[in-house]
């Protein structure tokens, strides 16, 4: 996208344009044709065979193996919620911190997805929550925070996920929760997360204007209750 003509839109419509323009942005889940395409740990990944994962472990290059999406079993064994895989793979030595082909690591994945379980086995084994992850340079707890998965939120800040970082788009978790949400339970509840692990609600976006302000230019009466209260 011409830089010039991005900086013309505000960041709601620059992230709009982005998912049109490249839907690929988005975080891509093996298809059942790529499972059933799979070979060697990819394939055990998806099926949750741990015996193939032990024999290759120490041998970086079979572990870490990418498919057409830039994915690693690692990264497969997360989307299809293969926990005792995941496992396996760390303790074999495969890279868990890896980032697939749009940038995101398995913790991000987990947070997309709203799977929990999920989540505390990618930080049992050692994914970071303070990773860079997506093609807009944001973390796990933003595209939580987005989503409004208030048990992802709640889950990466007792983790130690960074609370105020701020993504290409020049928002951060709070700033996200309240001008990608829709205002109702869900993002009223991630907001509360963020206001009581001490989120800094007065980070403002590039236009200058506050999560509080943005909520109150929606009309989100009780997403701005939560924030005056901080």
């Amino acid at each position: 996208m011409n830089i010039t003509f991005r900086r013309k839109l505000n960041p709601a419509a620059v992230l709009a344009v982005l998912f049109l323009a490249d839907p690929a942005s988005a975080q891509i889940a093996p298809s059942a044709a790529e499972i059933a395409a799979y070979s060697g740990l990819h394939s055990a990944a998806a099926s949750g065979e741990t015996a193939p994962v032990r024999a290759a472990a120490g041998k970086p290059a079979v572990l870490d193996a990418r498919d057409g999406h830039g994915r690693t079993p690692l990264h497969v064994a997360a989307h299809l919620g293969q926990h005792e895989v995941m496992r396996a793979l760390a303790k074999a030595g495969a890279d868990v911190n890896a980032l697939d082909s749009q940038r995101y690591d398995i913790v991000t994945i987990a947070a997309v997805a709203d799977d929990v379980p999920t989540l505390l086995v990618a930080l049992e084994i050692g994914c970071s929550p303070a990773n860079i992850t997506s093609p807009w340079d944001g973390t796990a707890l933003i595209a939580a925070g987005h989503e409004g998965h208030e048990g992802i939120i709640r889950e990466l800040i007792k983790a130690g996920a960074p609370l105020d970082h701020i993504n290409s788009l020049g928002w951060t978790a709070m700033i996200e929760v309240v001008v990608l949400g829709d205002g109702g339970k869900r993002h009223q509840a991630s907001a509360r997360e963020l206001v009581q692990a001490g989120a800094d609600v007065t980070i403002a976006d590039r236009e200058g204007k506050t999560p509080l302000e943005l909520a109150k230019e929606r009309g989100y009466t009780e997403m701005v209750e939560i924030i005056s209260k901080r």
